[in-house]
């Protein structure tokens, strides 16, 4: 059954863009449920540069069906020219929790 469900990495510059892409992704049922982490530090290249920067990570419980709308609502909501979003597998879980999953979303 978890060959279905996917948690999906997503960083935001700020709690309150991460907040909107959340509530957005679960009133759409593309997602079941948004978590946000606060204050992670990401270190990486843009444009020729290092950078370092404070941001927010959404981990995002959907199904496998629903990524590439989600990839589409992320970017269009998104601050960022080219905005984290990568979709893992689920390997295992609760099944009961994955079938909440299921019911939840589209």
């Amino acid at each position: 059954m978890s060959q279905d469900f996917v948690l999906i990495l997503v960083t935001a510059s700020q709690k309150s863009e991460a907040e909107q892409i959340g509530q957005a992704l679960v009133e759409e049922k593309l997602a079941a449920c948004c978590n946000i982490v606060e204050n992670i530090s990401s270190i990486f290249h843009w444009k020729g540069k290092i950078c370092r920067e404070q941001e927010c990570l959404l981990l995002i419980k959907s199904t496998r069906g629903n990524i590439d709308d989600i990839i589409t609502r992320v970017k269009k909501l998104h601050s960022y020219e080219v905005p984290e979003i990568i979709a893992l597998p689920i390997i295992a879980g609760s099944d009961d929790y994955l079938e909440w999953v299921k019911n939840e979303v589209c």
